[in-house]
């Protein structure tokens, strides 16, 4: 791929609306004085606001507070008991949101830490939790830092490395490009350190057996992750319709160098986000339960509105939130099929409400929408 294939191919993270970028501990943290990188993370710094500037949402994957968290507990080198990881986890992610913090305060970025655990990408409503937390964070335009919680996770409910973490982050915030910075420029067809005729890989249309089995093992003392690890992040992120870049980021300003032709490999999606999530909205085989819908609902959902509570006449069978329901007409056909935001209970209370009644009738502030457009399907026109 020459200089202008790779430019154009950096649209991809140029113009995304929604980025993912994972930082793993050897770019964070030096490896012989364990102490944070800090001229690297400066530029690192004026990269995410950059792209905060021009309008785009930024949410940051960081590895590095076990590296960190080791030396300022005087714990040798080398392998980690888990009690030993959890406590220098304890002390390090102090240290690195601050880091994260009063870096991005010189931008005038507002910095949100949030820790995270295998469940809550995994079980359905704190999944739903941490995705509404993350969506109004974005919202109101702070940059979200993540790590893995490793003082509460154990190894049989951890992701176990921070690429996972970084696609189903990607995934569950429908992120239009992750970026996943490394101490190698891509992917080969083996390993560069051993196999000095490895061919560099600049696009990847497809993840097939062939591409995996290119992936080696883990590369840097200080993370737990691999290309193998990277090849599995891929898998998640291009099945969410989500571009997905490896690239070099032991240099200055890596997002930039990106942007500029720097050499990195590119998994491409076959589709959107949103397209990926209506697909697998229309797809479900066995709706939770049904909504049923005025006409006048109806025709404001045939024109791209959400489906708001005043048209709705009746909610049919059990359903939780976050579950798929189908939205019938008055005539009882299925008219669309959406993730609805309300339980069966809450939203037979609301029925025939406007939104603004919402909190005063359930007691708590929901969403004005029972389903929001961008998570419904139209299965009928008219």
């Amino acid at each position: 791929m020459t200089l202008i294939d790779r430019k154009s191919a950096a649209r991809h993270l140029s113009e995304a609306k929604r980025v993912v970028v994972k930082v793993g501990s050897a770019l964070l943290v030096d490896a012989e004085k364990g102490r944070l990188n800090r001229s690297w993370l400066e530029g690192f710094a004026a990269d995410v606001a950059r792209l905060h500037k021009r309008g785009q949402e930024v949410i940051l994957v960081s590895s590095g507070a076990i590296a960190l968290g080791r030396r300022h507990l005087g714990l040798a080198p080398g392998k980690l008991r888990l009690e030993e990881s959890q406590a220098s986890a304890a002390v390090g992610q102090i240290r690195l949101a601050h880091a994260y913090k009063e870096l991005l305060d010189v931008h005038e970025i507002t910095v949100a830490q949030i820790l995270l655990t295998l469940g809550d990408t995994e079980q359905r409503r704190r999944y739903l939790n941490a995705r509404g937390t993350l969506n109004t964070l974005l919202s109101l335009g702070a940059v979200p830092v993540i790590n893995e919680n490793d003082t509460v996770a154990t190894a049989e409910i951890r992701y176990g490395d921070n690429d996972r973490l970084a696609a189903r982050v990607a995934q569950m915030v429908g992120a239009d490009c992750l970026v996943l910075l490394s101490d190698i420029d891509g992917l080969y067809t083996a390993n560069p350190q051993v196999n000095p005729n490895a061919e560099f890989i600049s696009r990847v249309l497809e993840i097939s057996p062939e591409i995996e089995a290119m992936a080696g093992g883990v590369t840097s003392d200080m993370g737990t992750g691999g290309m193998q690890t990277k090849i599995a992040a891929a898998k998640i992120a291009v099945g969410a319709g989500c571009h997905l870049c490896i690239a070099k980021g032991a240099v200055e300003h890596p997002l930039k160098r990106i942007e500029e032709g720097a050499r990195c490999t590119w998994f491409v999606p076959t589709s959107t986000p949103v397209a990926t999530r209506k697909q697998w909205i229309a797809g479900t085989l066995r709706p939770s339960g049904a909504i049923a819908v005025d006409e006048g609902a109806v025709r404001a959902l045939m024109g791209g509105k959400s489906l708001l509570p005043a048209g709705v006449t009746k909610a049919v069978g059990r359903f939780e939130r976050g579950d798929t329901v189908s939205i019938l007409g008055p005539d009882g056909v299925e008219v669309a099929r959406g993730i609805c935001a309300y339980s069966d209970g809450d939203a037979a209370r609301i029925i025939g409400r406007k939104s603004a009644d919402i909190e005063k009738v359930l007691g708590f502030r929901g969403r004005d929408e029972i389903v929001h457009r961008d998570d419904l399907v139209l299965l009928r026109v008219m």
